[in-house]
C-alpha cells in the first residue's frame, strides 16, 4: 500500500501564526493591481498577506538600541567572512557562501555602507531596505541576496551573544532541537550503476536515514542545443535506486528545473510516484510558476520548490495558488534568514511545508537554527556533509547521531566559536 506522502508532509504542521502587529505598505495594492491578478477572487492573497505584515525578528530581547559601528568583509583567498560590531564593543561573525567570490563587490560598493549607524534592533526593516539601497534592486538574486545574508547573519551573531539567545530564538520561538536529515548526493553525470554506488557509499558513510537522488541532467552542462539527458537514466535510476534502500527508506528525487515540457516532467513524477518517493523537488525550470502548478495539480506526490526564488512575491504567488506544497527557501541566496522566515510562515498560514534548500559547508549550521524556530518543517533537512572551518561548539557535536539527527547548537548567537587563528589569516577588503 503506497503511503500518502501529501499527508505524511502535512502532518508535521502547527497551529497558524499570530495575529499580525503592524502595517507592511508594499504589501497594498490598488484595486486595479487587485484585479489585474485576480486577487479580489482568491483569498488566499488577503490570508498571505496578513501573514507578511507580522514582525520576524524578537526586538523584545533589547531594551537600548545596538548601534552597528562597524561591518568588515574579510577575505582570505576565495573563502570570506563577515565581522559586525557595535558602539559598544559587542561582536558578530559570519562564514559567507563560497559565491562571495563573485558577488564581493556588491557587498563593498552597494551594501556595506547602508548598516553603519543603524539600530540592528530593526533588523527587519534593514533588510528589506537594502534590497532597494543604492538601487540594489538591481541586483536581486544571488548577487544581492548572498552578501545580504552574510550581512545579516553577522548581525544575527552579534544580536544573540548580547541577549545570550541562539539565534533561532531571535527570529521565532524554538520548536525543535534535534533535526532528522536526509542525505543529498549528486553523481547525475556518471553511470546508472556507479551512481548508485557512490549514493550508498554516503548514506553508509553519514549514517543517513534518508536520501535525496537527482533525476533527469543538469541544463548547464552540455552546449549541446538538441541534448535531450542521458537517454533511460531516470528510468532506470527510480526504480533501482527504490530496490537498494528498501521499502523503509524515505527517498526524495530533484531535478533541479529541468523538465520544460510539463508533460514529461509528470511523466516522471509518476514514475517516483510508483515507487514511493517522498517529493518531487523543482520539476520544471523555477521562473515557470504555472509549469510548476500544473505538475503539482497532476501528482499526488507533493511538489516542492523555491531553491532558486528569490521574490516574496514569488512565493507567494506559488502558494497562494496551490503551485507547490513544499517551499525551499535558500537562506544564503534568498538574502538571510528574516526573508525565509517570512515565507516559511506563509507556507504554514497555507498548511504547507518548509524544507529549506542548503548550500555552503557552514550553511547547515544556519540552516538548523532556521528549522529549529519553525514549526511547519519537513520530515527531514538537508544535509551534504560537515564543514571544514575549524571551530568549537559546546552545547553539540555537530555529527549526524545514530537516530539519524543533528543537534542544533542552543549556545549564543551561532553557538559556534569559529578558532581565532582561523580568522587571523583573513585580511579586511577595502575596495573592490
Amino acid at each position: 500500500m503506497k503511503t500518502n506522502r501529501r499527508k505524511f508532509i502535512t502532518n508535521s504542521l502547527t497551529c497558524g501564526v499570530a495575529a499580525a502587529t503592524f502595517p507592511l505598505t508594499s504589501f497594498t495594492y490598488s484595486e486595479k493591481t487587485k484585479n489585474n491578478f485576480n486577487e479580489h477572487q482568491n483569498p488566499n492573497y488577503l490570508k498571505l498577506d496578513k501573514v507578511l505584515e507580522q514582525p520576524v525578528f524578537r526586538k523584545e530581547f533589547f531594551t537600548s538600541p545596538v548601534i552597528i559601528e562597524s561591518v568588515e568583509l574579510l577575505r582570505d583567498g576565495n573563502k570570506f567572512l563577515c565581522r559586525v560590531r557595535s558602539t559598544d564593543g559587542a561582536e558578530g561573525i559570519s562564514v559567507a557562501h563560497s559565491l562571495m567570490n563573485t558577488f564581493y563587490p556588491v557587498f563593498v560598493k552597494h551594501l556595506q555602507s547602508m548598516f553603519i549607524g543603524l539600530d540592528a534592533r530593526r533588523l527587519d526593516e534593514i533588510v528589506e531596505k537594502a534590497l532597494i539601497f543604492g538601487m540594489n534592486y538591481r541586483y536581486l538574486s544571488l548577487p544581492i541576496g548572498v552578501p545580504l545574508a552574510t550581512v545579516e547573519f553577522a548581525i544575527l551573531d552579534m544580536m544573540g551573544r548580547i541577549a545570550n539567545k541562539p539565534i533561532g530564538q531571535l527570529i521565532g520561538t524554538i520548536h525543535k532541537t534535534d533535526i532528522p536529515v536526509y542525505q543529498a548526493t549528486e553523481f547525475r553525470e556518471r553511470p546508472v550503476e556507479e551512481s548508485v554506488q557512490f549514493i550508498k557509499e554516503a548514506v553508509d558513510r553519514h549514517k543517513a536515514q534518508a536520501v535525496k537522488i537527482k533525476v533527469g541532467a543538469l541544463m548547464f552542462m552540455t552546449n549541446d542545443l538538441d541534448a535531450k539527458g542521458p537517454a533511460g537514466r531516470t528510468e532506470q535510476i527510480i526504480p533501482l535506486i527504490r530496490k537498494t534502500f528498501g521499502d523503509d527508506m524515505p527517498i526524495y528525487a530533484d531535478a533541479n528545473g529541468y523538465y520544460q515540457n510539463v508533460d514529461e516532467a509528470i511523466r516522471v513524477g509518476k514514475l517516483l510516484e510508483d515507487y514511493n518517493y517522498m517529493y518531487f523537488e523543482e520539476p520544471t525550470p523555477n521562473f515557470w510558476h504555472q509549469k510548476t502548478k500544473q505538475v503539482n495539480d497532476a501528482l499526488s506526490i507533493p511538489v516542492a520548490g523555491g531553491e532558486q526564488e528569490h521574490s516574496i512575491y514569488g512565493f507567494r504567488w506559488l502558494l497562494a495558488n496551490g503551485g507547490v506544497e513544499i517551499v525551499q527557501p535558500n537562506q544564503y541566496y534568498f538574502g538571510g534568514m528574516i526573508r525565509s522566515m517570512k515565507v516559511a510562515r506563509m507556507a504554514q498560514a497555507m498548511g504547507k511545508t518548509c524544507t529549506p534548500h542548503l548550500s555552503g559547508d557552514f550553511g547547515f549550521i544556519y540552516m538548523m537554527h532556521f528549522v529549529s524556530a519553525i514549526p511547519n518543517s519537513g520530515p527531514h533537512i538537508e544535509f551534504k556533509g560537515y564543514s571544514d572551518i575549524p571551530l568549537e561548539c559546546k552545547t553539540s557535536s555537530l555529527l549526524l547521531q545514530k537516530d539519524g539527527t543533528i543537534k542544533v547548537p542552543t549556545g549564543a548567537g551561532s553557538g559556534v566559536e569559529i578558532d581565532p587563528d582561523y580568522i587571523k589569516k583573513f585580511k579586511v577588503v577595502k575596495e573592490a
